[in-house]
């Protein structure tokens, strides 16, 4: 791939007076900060505590009063590919769940997407979070292994040509199973897979157009699971350079560091390290509250925390942790952050804008310039 291109990932959070308020402020700001692409996270709930998503600690919750009132991607993809006809962004889900969603369906979305928006589909997926799946009764036992068996699915009927597929899984076995749509100008949406540690990057390496890591994770340990993953692929008979190097980002901007550090120092953001595992906790010298060996993210539910726990949690946070968790800082800052990540293999970034936890809705509201000034840099880098 040539250059550096850039995403905007919008939080599909259901807003006060118009359903789609939100999708289409973060579709201009895309637009006129010259993204290539913009993404929707599939999530039945978020990755904020619910019980400290008040005014009282953050702005944006007077405009998105509820903090699990997230809409389904596919159909937001949708609504969002009937305004695209002009802007031609491309369209990513963020990434979408191989456990909760058979993959057969998953496979019949990400098609249908790619006709509907004329080739623009991305399906990004990963194993998914315990959140997403135990509650809701999904078993939650062997995610990565799962994961393997619907990539290879997905894979499967794709390539069957409309002719019935038989294939043993333990997960996801296949009788005669048809799948008939055709692929869109020749082609199937990429996959970028979001891969963390060792058994996903190796699939990676075997499956993925795009490696699409969210996780907490300094530049140089980018580069050197980079490396496993391209490893893998040239194992495999790939290319290993045909695979993008792409990341997630969370960003904390504004247009002067007073008002970034602000952010950086807010309830919301400091919460928001909850989702980093205790390995990124220790290497700022504390332990996670939820023991030394928390995996983060993929294991945490936000929605048992209670206020009074998530405030105790949150004085434990230092502020460096927070810094790691996301970027942070003015936009020409950021720029100097993300070209040690480019100096380390990437060439993709997709940046969340979470400046919004601003405990003032205006600060938040405003961040909205310096991420387009943010998203024109990037496409220097």
């Amino acid at each position: 791939m040539n250059g550096f291109r850039t995403g905007l990932m919008d939080g599909a959070l259901h807003a006060r007076f118009a359903p789609d308020l939100l999708l289409r402020t973060t579709r201009q700001i895309a637009v006129a900060g010259g993204a290539d692409s913009m993404w929707i996270p599939d999530h039945l709930n978020g990755v904020f505590p619910s019980s400290i998503w008040n005014p009282k600690y953050l702005g944006v919750a007077k405009l998105a009063p509820r903090a699990d009132a997230i809409y389904e991607p596919w159909t937001t993809l949708g609504y969002i590919a009937a305004q695209n006809r002009i802007t031609r962004l491309r369209l990513g889900v963020g990434v979408t769940d191989a456990g909760r969603r058979n993959p057969a369906v998953t496979a019949q979305a990400a098609a249908t997407l790619h006709h509907l928006s004329r080739g623009r589909a991305i399906l990004g997926i990963g194993p998914g979070e315990r959140e997403g799946n135990e509650p809701y009764g999904v078993d939650w036992a062997r995610p990565v292994a799962r994961f393997d068996e619907a990539i290879a699915t997905i894979r499967a009927l794709w390539d069957s040509g409309g002719a019935p597929v038989t294939r043993e899984s333990q997960f996801f076995p296949l009788h005669d199973a048809v799948f008939d749509v055709p692929p869109c100008k020749g082609g199937w949406p990429e996959i970028w897979v979001a891969a963390h540690g060792p058994r996903m990057l190796g699939i990676a390496g075997r499956y993925a157009d795009a490696w699409f890591p969210s996780y907490p994770q300094q530049p140089k340990q980018y580069g050197e699971k980079l490396v496993v993953i391209r490893s893998a692929a040239e194992d495999a008979g790939r290319d290993p350079l045909a695979i993008t190097p792409a990341a997630l980002f969370f960003v904390l901007t504004a247009g002067s560091s007073a008002q970034v550090d602000e952010m950086v120092e807010s309830i919301a953001a400091r919460a928001f390290a909850l989702c980093a595992s205790a390995e990124v906790w220790a290497r700022h010298g504390v332990e996670h509250p939820m023991g030394a060996t928390f995996s983060g993210i993929q294991d945490l539910l936000p929605q048992t925390i209670e206020e009074h726990t998530a405030l105790s949690y949150v004085e434990r946070v230092p502020l460096s942790l927070v810094r790691e968790t996301c970027l942070a800082g003015t936009p020409s800052e950021i720029l100097d952050q993300l070209s040690e990540w480019r100096y380390n293999g990437l060439r993709y970034a997709v940046i969340a804008n979470i400046g919004p936890v601003h405990p003032r809705l205006s600060v938040g509201l405003g961040s909205s310039l310096p991420i387009v000034q943010l998203l024109r840099g990037m496409r220097r880098l």
